[in-house]
């Protein structure tokens, strides 16, 4: 302990000479606190700030939230029609997910290809459905929305099967190699 105590005099005079001994300004204590009392006062302004700002992004998304909701919400003017459009939805969400399930590196092109098709397909339907909403449903609208869910269908039928066969000819031709 005796030699621990021994290097620290030892330090402390080896910086003898390099200390600050100046005095400090008799008002400094004062200014010490001032400076420490705006510091507060900003950060209270600070937080009333970034409250006010939280809440204006909360409803600007809420508003857009809302928004989105209501436009994928599609107003038909007949029930046969909305039920038409749910039926048809729903089938060819059911084939969405088939083709999605058959992703393999094989089929990646094909189905990428369809995906694209479909995204044609879905545009060509929001203009028909713009276009009942502008005009009301009348019988050449409500055949060109049919036509083109059945279409859509099809076409995913279509390429699966294609997908379908594209395995097993790839399973019959490892068969006849062995």
């Amino acid at each position: 302990m005796k030699k621990e105590n021994d290097d620290l005099d030892q330090l402390f005079k080896k910086f003898e000479n390099q200390w600050d001994i100046h005095e400090m300004n008799l008002d400094h204590q004062i200014d010490f606190l001032d400076k420490l009392n705006n510091k507060k006062t900003r950060k209270k302004n600070f937080a009333g700030w970034a409250i006010a700002a939280s809440i204006a992004v909360l409803l600007g998304i809420s508003v857009f939230y809302n928004n989105n909701e209501k436009s994928k919400e599609l107003k038909f003017a007949s029930q046969e029609t909305k039920r038409t459009d749910s039926i048809f939805t729903i089938l060819i969400e059911n084939e969405l997910v088939k083709l999605k399930e058959k992703n393999s590196p094989e089929n990646e092109q094909i189905i990428n290809d369809a995906l694209k098709q479909m995204k044609v397909f879905d545009a060509d339907y929001e203009k028909i459905i713009n276009e009942a909403q502008k005009n009301g449903e009348n019988k050449q609208i409500i055949y060109a929305m049919i036509s083109n869910l059945q279409t859509r269908i099809s076409f995913l039928q279509t390429v699966l099967k294609r997908i379908e066969e594209n395995e097993n000819l790839k399973n019959t031709s490892n068969e006849k190699t062995l």
